[in-house]
């Protein structure tokens, strides 16, 4: 007896029937179960990569303030030891600036403006007038060479926390007084926030 002749027989039998009945709806109980499961396991996934589509933008904004800061340091550095190495009577001069965490880049916005008045009239007669107001806001961006990036219309600088100098030829009271005046007019900043120190 073949497979094909014990397949027959069981159909043939009452209890098989409902065995096979059975074992029918458990197979579309599980492929319903299972696509189920996949939809969800897709939702899941659209949600994570839009996370981290949120999380890397904000770090690709904490990178760039953070490069902004360092840049602006950088600058302030350069340009103090330039004026400062070329006071008479001062030599090399290192400078190190710290500022503050807050760096701002503000972006272009368009604003666009619509007003609506609509006068309705009820059944009795009556009538009142409905006045909308709507306000979209949308920032402008640029492209250069297919990259999308803000158009900045102002940046907020990091305030100054405080200003060590390191300078050959100021043991020299003097000197190291012009260089405190120097430091302060520049920066903007009050004496307490700047120290001196003669170079080896």
């Amino acid at each position: 007896m073949n497979i094909l002749d014990k397949v027959k027989k069981l159909v043939k039998n009452e209890n098989s029937k409902q065995l096979l009945t059975n074992l029918f709806i458990f197979l579309v109980i599980g492929v319903i179960i299972m696509i189920a499961a996949s939809t969800f396991t897709n939702d899941s996934d659209n949600k994570t990569s839009e996370l981290g589509y949120d999380a890397l933008n904000q770090t690709d904004q904490f990178t760039n303030e953070q490069n902004l800061i360092e840049d602006y340091a950088e600058n302030l550095e350069k340009k103090l030891e330039e004026i400062l190495s070329s006071i008479s009577g001062i030599g090399k001069v290192k400078v190190m600036i710290t500022l503050e965490d807050t760096a701002e880049r503000i972006p272009a916005i368009n604003t666009t403006e619509s007003n609506e008045n609509t006068t309705e009239k009820d059944a009795q007669g009556g009538t009142r007038e409905v006045v909308k107001d709507d306000l979209a806001k949308q920032v402008v961006t640029s492209n250069n060479n297919g990259k999308e990036s803000l158009v900045i219309i102002k940046e907020k600088k990091p305030k100054v926390n405080g200003v060590v100098v390191v300078a050959e030829g100021v043991e020299n009271a003097e000197l190291k007084e012009k260089i405190y005046r120097a430091v302060k007019t520049v920066l903007g900043i009050p004496g307490n926030k700047v120290e001196v120190f003669s170079s080896n």
